[in-house]
Order: C-alpha cells, then structure tokens, then sequence
C-alpha cells in the first residue's frame, strides 16, 4: 500500500517523495521508479524515525505532508483462545508499529511544522480502530490506541495549522492480508492498493480527518454506537463462526 502511495503522490505532483521501509531493497526500488529518494527505517525506533526527518529536511526542503504506513498482523488467533495472548510479544510489537511511529513523527515534526506555519500528517490505521478485529487483540487495541492518538494529534495543533488523516480501510490485498486468516475484514470486498491510494488523494485534498476507502464502514460505526451491546453480540457470532470453520 505504501507503493501504491509513493507512485500516486509523484503522479500528482509531488516535488519530491521520499520512501522509508525496513526493506531498504523495496524502498530503492519504489523510489528509483518515480525520481524519489530512499531510506531504510525502522518505524519502531525512535532514531530512524528521526533520521528520516532530519535527512529529509536537510537534502530536499521542509516536508509538507508526513504518511504513517507500516503495520504489522501479528498475534492473530481466529479461534481466540485468551485476548490476553500467550506472551507479550506482539502486543509489543504492534504497540511500536501503530502507536510509538506515529507518536515519534510527531514528536519531530510538530515543532516544525509549528515554526513554519503549518503541516500534514497522514496516519494509516485501519477500519478495526474503528470498529474491531476479530481474532486479534493486539491488532485491534492497538489500532484503537493509534486512532485515539491521532485525534488528540489533530484537536492539540488545529489551531498551528497542522492538518490530520486517518486512513481506515478494511481488506486491501496486500502481502500482510495475505498472510492472515481470512476473516471479517475482507467481507465487503478486498480493495487493490491503487485504489486506496485514489481515495487517500481525495481525502487529503479535501481535508477530511476520516479517509474510509470502504464506505459501509461509517454504517458500521453508527450501529455500534446506537446500540453497543448488540453489536458485541453481533461481532460475537462472527467469532463463533471462526471458531467453527478453523477449529475443525
């Protein structure tokens, strides 16, 4: 997914995309294919994040829109024997991913993006912040963790002119999807990455806090707020269907 927004970013004009990903390799190869420049990152560490900024900043100017994209699937059990898990692993690591990056690019930038009158962040998230996921604790908390941080992001600096996305689609084909059980999550449809990147231009060019590439999902949300009991029993026969099919 984050490919598919590196090349929709140039397309539309960028001046200059810069691409971080673990994978060093990948992040080249996306960059060299649209003129961008690359780094390896890892998100989960405070210093490369920074790196990222700093080099950045120092080589191509002041950045003007920040995306928040990696994730990770672990801890997933569709037969969800204990949501406390079997170990603090990927409670950890997903804590890392989905909280910690976004806070660490905020930690850096906002006092640029202070100084110079303003910025964009964009925060990949996912519909289970919304909402929930089934099969996994670890993801889904800390999904609704990363959610809660970027609305205090966008209401503490609104009036700095810095500017906040969230991007919260359900299934996209992607390798992580992939390599999960199938689940819930692809039930209205697995989007193509292209076409969640189209989405994300039309959310950032509107401005819009909430970017859903699967629109049932703001159905979703209504139903669990007008009546939080029956969709937890609704969500709980979900899990009882796993549980069936992959127990068996």
């Amino acid at each position: 997914m984050g490919k598919a927004l590196c090349e929709a970013f140039a397309r539309a004009g960028a001046a200059k995309v810069v691409v971080a990903d673990l994978d060093g390799a990948a992040a080249r190869a996306t960059a060299g294919a649209i003129n961008g420049a690359a780094f390896e990152c890892d998100v989960a560490q405070e210093k490369h994040v920074l790196h990222v900024i700093e080099e950045t900043e120092r080589q191509f100017g002041p950045i003007a829109l920040f995306c928040s994209n990696a994730g990770v699937g672990g801890g997933f059990d569709p037969l969800s024997v204990n949501a406390g898990g079997a170990s603090d692993e990927p409670w950890m690591r997903s804590w890392s991913i989905h909280v910690m990056a976004h806070v660490y690019a905020a930690r850096h930038l906002v006092p640029r993006y202070k100084a110079r009158g303003g910025g964009y962040f964009l925060n990949t998230i996912s519909a289970a912040g919304l909402l929930s996921q089934v099969g996994s604790a670890p993801y889904s908390t800390t999904k609704h963790a990363a959610v809660g941080f970027a609305e205090n992001l966008a209401i503490s600096h609104k009036a700095d002119n810095i500017k906040v996305s969230i991007l919260c689609p359900q299934g996209v084909d992607t390798d992580m999807l992939r390599a999960i059980p199938k689940g819930p999550q692809s039930g209205d449809g697995d989007l193509t990455p292209e076409q969640v990147a189209q989405d994300v231009l039309k959310g950032l060019a509107e401005e819009s806090f909430l970017i859903l590439p699967h629109p049932q999902v703001l159905g979703y949300m209504r139903k669990k707020t007008e009546n939080y009991d029956r969709w937890i029993s609704g969500m709980a026969k979900i899990q009882a269907r796993m549980r069936e099919e992959f127990g068996k």
